[in-house]
């Protein structure tokens, strides 16, 4: 089977969870939403993620399995992978399915900002399948109760992106043109490092203060550099650098694990493959997406590995930030290689 005659059939799936977890947020009081199912051993399940988990293993068994066996791979599993149809093994799979039912749960289960549903596609090369081996992926906003639009991404390898924009009122959907911003300064634009829950938050802000500085100097009386805007969902961030709202966005909270063990606290939730399974559509659109070192993404695709990702609109954009980004990584021996000014201390 063609990689891409999947496309239609996990549309229909993205569509068909949108449309449930929407009207599962028309009915359901906030409280509701936000209870805690369960702690995974990937992150903790709320309510809301029930809803889209069970909508999307239900769909899978019948729409996709019957055609292609698949290993479905997503947080809220028990293992973190399942293989359809049942008694089929993983070696007998055709496709690596992964799929984030819902990135951005907290923020849409109070009603603050949209969701996205994730899934990307690899043909099955093994336990050791990789990100760069997706060749479709599909990402669909779950829009809040009051919003009435919701985008689609889509992206197969080779052939660019392409986007719709639906109509919940008149269930139509329209084709849009998204852009990545052609700035080539991240000066009254919005860049920022990834730093949503507490840990570290203290180093990233140095880190980020650092950057900024070094790219745009001391900030003048009265005036603004640039904005940040902590969107807390990796699709989402995504879809800002697509959409060029974005110039410049990185999450490095995997790097920060030995420095939060040294303060004696716990590591918090990072970015997993499934956060970032849409990668390729970002890629597709024109927007860098590297790793800390500056290399293409690699992580097996799984629920538990942890990534570091960076982001630039455009290749000046790249050229303004990379540099001091690994700068200040080195400095604090966050990355390999000595740093200019290496003093040997970190903070």
């Amino acid at each position: 089977m063609q990689i891409e005659a999947l496309l239609p059939i996990i549309q229909r799936l993205h569509a068909q969870i949108r449309d449930t977890v929407v009207s599962a947020c028309e009915k359901s009081a906030i409280d509701e939403l936000s209870k805690i199912e369960s702690e995974g051993r990937d992150d903790t399940i709320y309510r809301i993620d029930r809803i889209s988990e069970n909508a999307l293993i239900g769909f899978v068994e019948r729409e996709i399995a019957p055609l292609a066996p698949v290993v479905l791979i997503a947080e809220g599993l028990e293992t973190g992978q399942i293989v359809l149809p049942q008694g089929t093994t993983e070696d007998d799979a055709e496709f690596r399915l992964i799929v984030d039912p819902i990135d951005g749960t907290r923020g849409l289960m109070v009603q603050k900002r949209s969701g996205w549903i994730l899934t990307g596609v690899a043909p099955n090369r093994g336990k050791n399948t990789d990100l760069q081996d997706i060749e479709l992926a599909v990402q669909t906003e779950i829009p809040l109760i009051k919003q009435h639009l919701s985008d689609q991404l889509r992206a197969v390898r080779g052939k660019g992106m392409q986007a719709v924009r639906h109509n919940r009122l008149s269930g139509r959907d329209k084709e849009i043109t998204l852009r990545p911003s052609n700035a080539t300064t991240i000066a009254h634009g919005f860049a920022m490092l990834a730093r949503f829950f507490p840990g570290a938050r203290d180093l990233i802000a140095k880190i980020d203060e650092e950057i900024i500085h070094g790219a745009l100097g001391p900030v003048q009386p009265g005036k603004t550099h640039c904005f940040e805007d902590q969107y807390i969902s990796t699709g989402g961030q995504l879809y800002e650098l697509i959409a060029g709202h974005d110039r410049f966005n990185a999450d490095i909270r995997p790097l920060l694990k030995h420095e939060i063990k040294n303060r004696k606290h716990t590591a918090g939730i990072t970015c997993h493959p499934y956060d970032i399974c849409t990668e390729l559509i970002a890629h597709e659109a024109g927007v860098i997406i590297a790793d800390e070192n500056g290399g293409p993404l690699h992580a097996r695709l799984t629920t538990d590995d942890e990534i570091t990702w960076v982001g630039y609109a455009n290749t000046a954009i790249r050229q303004q930030i990379e540099p001091l980004l690994r700068e200040s990584l080195r400095k604090r021996k966050l990355i390999e290689g000595l740093s200019s000014n290496d003093d040997g201390q970190r903070g």
